[in-house]
């Protein structure tokens, strides 16, 4: 009789309550991949680090991974085996290879990728100079037993210097991000869209509020306000200058942010965290509906 009255209970939620549960994890893995810059280059991510990377993945058991920093393809095949390894099996992948020739935008993904629209090539002016947007956009739709989910990947500029000064280049990189966006809900205002990545900003500089988009608009993004166990919410640790910020969001539009399940939404926390990488993940759990 138990069992019967919980099967009614659960017939009468509204569908997005008792839909398909999907667990989205966005996580900067920290150069997985040898640095070839002038005084900047190493061999690569070592043993323990990207040993680390997958025991945190094990932990969180993501059926998608949106993934920084992502290598060449030789690296990525290598980060994908180590993943099996532990059980984590992932038949769909997208890696987007655009003008930074080390770090590279990735997905992961337990459900079918059954659209493709990722950027490589945009060209924006800054300074005084035409540059190509450095990791790209990565753009892919996946289909889940019943609606399919847009996502986006993003990693701006870094605060390094740059001569065309950082902050613009992270700017007219959000904004060739925000343009994207409204095209695509220009042509199907009710994609459910979800936005990940490494913004190297906090949300109250301009190149989040360029991606956020105007209040209240139909097409506008909301971050999803994550934190840990302990009520923490920084995502990265800036060795340099000893800082830990949010610098790393999951963004959603209208038609997504009903089907987050925010109770089992947070930021991860591990001991291996420092290890892994100077970041940590974000974790959405999505209830998306039959």
């Amino acid at each position: 009789m138990v069992t019967r009255a919980l099967l009614f209970l659960c017939l009468l939620l509204p569908a997005w309550l008792r839909g398909e549960e999907v667990v989205f994890a966005a996580y900067n893995v920290q150069n997985f991949a040898p640095l070839i810059e002038p005084g900047r280059a190493r061999p690569g991510k070592s043993e323990a680090s990207a040993n680390a990377v997958v025991e945190v993945l094990k932990e969180i058991r993501p059926d998608i991974i949106g993934l920084c920093e992502m290598g060449s393809e030789v690296q990525f095949a290598e980060f994908r085996r180590r993943l099996a390894e532990k059980g984590l099996h992932y038949p769909h992948w997208e890696l987007v290879q655009a003008a930074d020739p080390a770090r590279r935008l990735a997905l992961v993904s337990r459900l079918p990728i059954i659209a493709r629209g990722s950027l490589s090539e945009e060209v924006f002016e800054a300074g005084g100079a035409r540059l190509k947007i450095s990791r790209g956009v990565l753009d892919v739709t996946v289909q889940g037993q019943g609606r399919a989910v847009r996502i986006l990947g993003v990693h701006l500029k870094s605060k390094l210097p740059s001569r065309e000064g950082e902050a613009l280049v992270r700017r007219q990189e959000a904004h060739l991000v925000r343009r994207h966006v409204e095209a695509i809900l220009a042509a199907e205002p009710q994609t459910p869209l979800l936005l990940f990545g490494d913004f190297n900003d906090t949300k109250d500089h301009a190149a989040l509020q360029e991606i956020s988009g105007r209040r209240g608009a139909p097409d506008a993004l909301t971050p999803l306000a994550l934190e840990d166990a302990h009520g923490d919410r920084w995502t990265h640790h800036w060795s340099v200058n000893d800082t830990y910020s949010r610098i790393d969001f999951l963004f959603v539009n209208r038609t997504l942010s009903p089907w987050v399940d925010r109770a089992r939404s947070y930021l991860f926390r591990s001991p291996q965290w420092r290890e892994a990488s100077d970041h940590r993940p974000l974790v959405a759990t999505l209830l998306i509906p039959e």
